[in-house]
């Protein structure tokens, strides 16, 4: 047996297991307005007027887009990668963009800018407390 031993990971504080909570919770709402946009494209809902095969091409080039992203930036949410937040961004981007700047095509559809930047700003404070915390910290700053 040697001396030696290996070093031991530093442990999450509290605020970092909150951090990873948050994105969690963000990667559910991900994956239910990914599920959202798949219902349109398969016709789940039964009104002809969101057909996928007769809506605008404005709308299906979003619908398809989107249907794609928002799960794939709730698998990275929930998984704590560093790319989960980037694809995040991407979607919100898009959706702020159409409801946003297009609200002529896309309508007026003003919670979900909220929505989007109270997430990004919690986000963005929850990153700068993280490194602006004293101790040991971690190694990509999630778990």
């Amino acid at each position: 047996m040697s001396d030696y031993e290996l070093p031991t990971p530093p442990r999450p504080r509290a605020f970092e297991i909150a951090f990873g909570v948050f994105q969690r919770i963000v990667a559910v709402l991900c994956l239910v307005s990914g599920l959202g946009y798949w219902a349109l494209l398969i016709g789940v809902l039964q009104n002809d007027v969101w057909r996928f095969d007769i809506l605008p091409v404005h709308w299906k080039i979003a619908t398809a887009s989107l249907a794609v992203l928002w799960p794939v930036a709730g698998v990275g949410l929930w998984m704590l990668v560093s790319w989960g937040p980037v694809v995040w961004i991407v979607a919100a981007a898009g959706e702020i963009i159409m409801y946003g700047v297009f609200s002529s095509l896309y309508g007026n559809y003003w919670p979900i800018i909220v929505v989007h930047a109270f997430v990004a700003l919690t986000y963005a404070v929850f990153r700068l407390v993280i490194y602006m915390m004293p101790g040991e910290k971690m190694h990509d700053g999630n778990f």
